[in-house]
């Protein structure tokens, strides 16, 4: 595989098909298929199903798909390396963070880091914990700003904030109304709900269902979202409960933390491990850090 197939291969993948791809990539659709024939042959296998539109990979079309992902992404960081060497005040920097976190933390930051670094570009994605870490292990970011436990061995995680993990109540529930807020409380209190939770690529999901498993719960779930802002906001206002980190409550919320459960999961920069972070990166994280440390969630 060389770096132009791993390219064409996969732009059809995110195109779903030929025609699409060829018009992205500025060449013929005949061009296009040639190739792609091509490489079918020298692998001796389909690497997508033609009979569905958009096309789907095949099984070795995804591990091919995921080759593909894992060269362009070194390539683009060589690059982008090449280019701090050269000149570390510009660039481009692309950022992963939450809809949730980047609403608290980027207006305080972004002012500054773009009157310092006025050429370099920020590309922003969004997306829930655990997506964006999988985004700077596929190389589609730079760096991840996101709650997590730091488990690959191909990425550094510099710790940013640690976390608490608790039930944020709503102020018409029966919690509320009966323990004080800040209380450590047993998961049991809240067995019946109802919950509103985060869709399934959000770290606060994840620990949820490992708590829900490890008591035996099935409470009711009221609403499932992928905002964090809706969840904490309906709950606040309801008789539900939100499982969440401290940092996305606010002081006049009721809080609890929950017995026996040690947090493992803590605000950390995540990136690519062995690569040296560009001065503006670093500026970057300096000033998050600063944001960060003197402001109360």
């Amino acid at each position: 595989m060389n770096l132009k197939q791993a390219l064409y291969v996969k732009t059809i993948a995110q195109e779903g098909g030929i025609t699409a791809a060829a018009k992205k990539l500025y060449i013929s659709q005949p061009s296009l298929s040639q190739m792609l024939r091509q490489i079918e042959e020298e692998v001796g296998l389909a690497l997508f199903d033609r009979s569905k539109s958009p096309f789907r990979p095949t099984y070795a079309g995804e591990r091919y798909l995921y080759a593909a992902t894992v060269m362009l992404g070194a390539e683009e960081r060589m690059r982008n390396e090449l280019q701090e060497i050269r000149q570390e005040d510009s660039g481009r920097l692309r950022l992963g963070i939450s809809v949730q976190r980047g609403a608290r933390i980027l207006p305080g930051v972004l002012p500054q880091f773009f009157r310092d670094f006025p050429h370099v570009a920020l590309e922003l994605r969004e997306a829930g914990s655990a997506a964006l870490v999988e985004m700077v292990r596929q190389g589609e970011v730079d760096m991840a700003l996101a709650s997590t436990v730091p488990s690959h061995p191909d990425l550094t995680y510099h710790l940013i904030q640690r976390e608490t993990i608790g039930i944020l109540a709503g102020q018409d529930s029966p919690l509320a109304a009966q323990v004080p807020s800040g209380e450590v409380i047993d998961l049991r209190q809240v067995a019946q709900g109802p919950f509103i939770c985060m869709t399934p690529d959000h770290n606060s999901r994840v620990i949820q269902e490992l708590l829900f498993r490890q008591e035996n719960l099935h409470p009711q779930i009221l609403l499932e979202t992928d905002s964090m802002e809706i969840a904490s906001r309906t709950t606040v206002t309801s008789a539900g409960y939100l499982i969440c980190s401290d940092l996305y409550v606010n002081p006049e919320n009721y809080f609890y933390p929950i017995k026996n459960y040690v947090n493992r999961h803590h605000f950390y920069a995540c990136i690519p491990k062995g690569m040296q972070p560009p001065k503006y990166m670093r500026a970057f994280l300096e000033l998050v850090e600063k944001r960060l440390g003197g402001e109360e969630y």
